[in-house]
């Protein structure tokens, strides 16, 4: 499955290359307006991701001219999450935006649901891959929580922010261990690039416990040992 990429920065453009390939995509890096026009004349895609801000021209005007010669589902990366970026690039078609920086796994989760959703794949395995934590479930392909309804037994989606959805994986990929606040404090710079202190990691920890567990003053989920930090048992 072949992969349209517009990237001007040479560090961000080669290191989405080498990952996209790893998961076994074919890709085409271009690093300008001018590149991406005749590059995109030469084959076929299956999806586009281009950055917004090119040195010759934007990501909008090749958005525009790939969208009036065939419909293929487009991410747009962006250096903002500002309103008027987000709604440009979703009036001129654009399926998905990610804005910088983000973690790779982000990405390619992204890119797996405007696949699916566009038609372009077909998972039939996505109950098999979501992670189950008593009444939760969590599918990390669509990047989405989910709870058991007890009287309906139907499941309900539960609205994370960014931070609390990888603070709930953080905990998940690491299963009966015990993670220190300062592990986690670690991980929270490393994936939001924004500072997280002490006294803020507290804050999400409680937020997270309000929507994922039954009694929040009684967490069964995310349990506290003493003088050590945290833990979802296995």
């Amino acid at each position: 499955m072949k992969i349209f990429l517009v990237e001007d920065d040479d560090a961000i453009g080669t290191g989405l290359k080498y990952s996209l390939e790893k998961e076994g995509y074919e890709v085409l890096l271009c690093t300008s307006k001018e590149q991406a026009l005749d590059g995109w004349e030469k084959s076929q895609y299956a999806l586009c991701i281009l950055d917004i801000n090119l040195p010759d021209g934007n990501g909008y005007d090749i958005c525009k001219y790939i969208k009036s010669k065939e419909d293929v589902p487009i991410i747009f990366l962006t250096a903002s999450d500002a309103e008027v970026n987000v709604v440009m690039g979703l009036e001129m078609g654009a399926d998905d935006y990610i804005c910088k920086p983000f973690r790779i796994n982000e990405l390619m989760a992204r890119i797996r649901t405007v696949l699916r959703r566009t038609g372009k794949v077909r998972s039939t395995e996505e109950a098999d891959q979501a992670l189950t934590i008593q009444h939760i479930k969590i599918y990390p392909n669509e990047v989405k929580v989910c709870k058991l309804n007890s009287q309906t037994n139907e499941e309900e989606q539960i609205e994370l922010t960014a931070l609390e959805y990888r603070l709930l994986l953080t905990f998940c990929n690491n299963r009966g261990v015990v993670l220190s606040r300062t592990q986690l404090l670690e991980d929270m710079w490393d994936i939001s690039g924004d500072f997280v202190n002490d006294n803020t990691l507290t804050v999400y920890i409680k937020r997270l416990r309000d929507k994922i567990e039954k009694n929040p003053a009684n967490p069964t989920i995310i349990k506290t040992v003493r003088g050590m930090g945290y833990i979802i048992e296995k």
